[in-house]
């Protein structure tokens, strides 16, 4: 059932069932040509959003999915395969059934910090070593552009929290360290082979799909936003607040967020300009930041949840968990440049969205 009570102030303003609230019209109406996309992770928070945010541009996306972690329902009225990004035979049935592909969106991982670090085997096996198998098929089958999703958790702390994208890296946990591993395999392959690469540094995503048709499915989401949103409903008894004595100006965490929706523009424009990005840098692979451009730290962040949600959420402090990051937020102008993409979303739009999502959480997944 529905939540009641506490949860009935999730929606303030209006926002309670709410449908095609967002801009979507910007992505349609820039569109360079229609293309086909294999999606893989298709089926996952972020990538069902992209798959959303292709079809609004006019694209079609084509979802590979183990279902390891992504629901099949976020699968639905798309083109879906059920299966692994290294199993080379659905990969060659997949291009054989569709001949028209244009490009790979590789968004398909493992991406909770806290689980790398105690279970780092998966985490290399799935994010590393099953890669590679894609990598070397889709340039086999002349499947040569590939964008792929990177996390801005690379980065090494800055003094001022901006970083671009030539800053120095420290990536402070397994999960990273497969994405900067990845990068790495990206660029020596795209020196070495017909294989192009697109690498988006993500920042922080909050926020759903326009439609609320997907959004966060963990049923406890490990990050912040998501936790945030269990407290506020009364789903768990506080949020904590974890590390309070980082170099920043109140002493947490400092982040980036980044509504979904504008998170999977910029894959759609990555994708309608894939070969002019590469052109204008002249290189076989590029990285570009994706993110909002501004930090704001827990505490910040939390105060602005409290004004969208309308009312406090009762809150703890502890250390910093393993692998946590200080935090960074973009400079984004080398996306803004190359992709004549800007964020449009602000950060109250992607906690309504959020807390909007959770209403409809039961409806769609059939638990909160």
């Amino acid at each position: 059932m529905p939540a009641t009570g506490a949860g009935d102030r999730c929606c303030p303003h209006g926002i309670r069932g709410r449908r095609r609230a967002l801009p979507v019209a910007t992505t349609r109406a820039v569109s360079l040509l229609v293309v086909k996309v294999l999606v893989t992770g298709g089926a996952g928070y972020l990538g069902s959003i992209t798959c959303k945010a292709l079809e609004e541009a006019g694209h079609t996306p084509v979802v590979l999915d183990s279902l390891l972690n992504g629901p099949r329902v976020f699968t639905r009225d798309r083109v879906f395969y059920e299966g692994d990004i290294a199993d080379r035979e659905l990969l060659r049935r997949i291009a054989a059934e569709h001949p028209d592909l244009d490009a790979t969106i590789h968004m398909a991982a493992r991406i909770v910090v806290p689980e790398s670090m105690e279970q780092p085997y998966l985490y290399y096996k799935d994010n590393v070593a099953k890669s590679l198998e894609l990598f070397d098929e889709l340039t086999a089958l002349g499947l040569t552009r590939v964008l792929f999703s990177s996390s801005a958790s690379l980065y090494a702390a800055k003094d001022d929290f901006e970083v671009v994208e030539e800053d120095p890296l420290d990536p402070a946990s397994p999960y990273a360290r497969t994405k900067r591993m990845m990068e790495q395999v990206l660029i020596d392959l795209a020196a070495a082979t017909d294989l192009r690469a697109v690498i988006l540094r993500y920042f922080n995503p909050i926020g759903s799909d326009p439609d609320l048709e997907s959004g966060i499915y963990v049923r406890e989401p490990s990050h912040v936003i998501g936790q945030l949103v269990l407290a506020a409903r009364g789903l768990k008894p506080s949020f904590t607040i974890t590390g309070t004595e980082h170099p920043t100006r109140d002493g947490t965490g400092i982040r980036d967020y980044i509504h979904a929706w504008d998170l999977a523009r910029a894959h759609v424009r990555a994708v309608e300009r894939f070969d002019h990005v590469l052109a204008e840098v002249g290189e076989t692979s590029t990285v570009l930041n994706i993110g909002g451009g501004e930090g704001t730290t827990v505490r910040e962040l939390v105060a602005a949840f409290e004004r969208v949600f309308g009312s406090p959420v009762p809150i703890t402090e502890a250390g910093p968990r393993p692998g946590d990051a200080i935090g960074a937020f973009a400079n984004a102008d080398k996306a803004a440049r190359l992709l004549d993409w800007r964020t449009e979303l602000s950060l109250d739009d992607g906690i309504a969205s959020a807390l909007a999502w959770a209403e409809r959480r039961q409806e769609i997944l059939g638990y909160e």
